[in-house]
């Protein structure tokens, strides 16, 4: 009767850190939840693909494809104007350049170095030369860097929906 006993209380034991293993990891998934800061829609982290896979996906499209998808990246580049665009790092070389469907939401325009998530439609781009130069003059280039621009360029593009910023 005494093994009994004993078997019982680490029975019991075992079943009360197995319950306080899963409260933790439930409070786990609320404060990484936590640390982000919601634009556009309403979007969650989960199957968010990283950065160095979407870019893979990127070279895969061509001029007339679109991918529904939502990816992790780190912010390059913000616009100094309003925030209503922002580069997130594909790799050492690649960048992808994030609009806002509908120009619904804007971004900080202090979260260059911060992850983010998006949420959208990735597209390749040619993009003309007087949109470089705007987007050159958002982001506090220089005249002079300004002014080597003289020809379109292939682009990643990326229409997102929805944003998360990594606080």
């Amino acid at each position: 009767m005494k093994s009994f006993n004993i078997l019982l209380v680490l029975l019991v034991l075992l079943m009360a850190c197995k319950n306080q293993q899963k409260s933790s990891g439930e409070s786990e998934k609320v404060l990484i939840e936590k640390n982000y800061a919601s634009f556009g829609k309403s979007i969650d982290g989960e199957d968010a693909i990283e950065s160095g896979e979407m870019l893979v996906k990127f070279k895969t499209l061509s001029e007339t494809d679109t991918l529904e998808t939502k990816f992790v990246g780190t912010v390059v580049d913000v616009c100094k104007s309003k925030g209503c665009w922002m580069k997130l790092k594909l790799n050492n070389e690649e960048e992808v350049m994030v609009k806002f469907k509908d120009y619904g939401f804007f971004v900080p325009k202090d979260i260059e170095g911060k992850e983010v998530i998006v949420n959208g439609i990735a597209f390749v781009d040619l993009m003309s030369i007087d949109d470089q130069k705007h987007y050159a003059q958002d982001a506090g280039k220089s005249q002079e860097d300004i002014e080597r621009i003289i020809k379109p360029e292939k682009t990643f593009s990326f229409e997102a929906d929805g944003v998360l910023i990594g606080q």
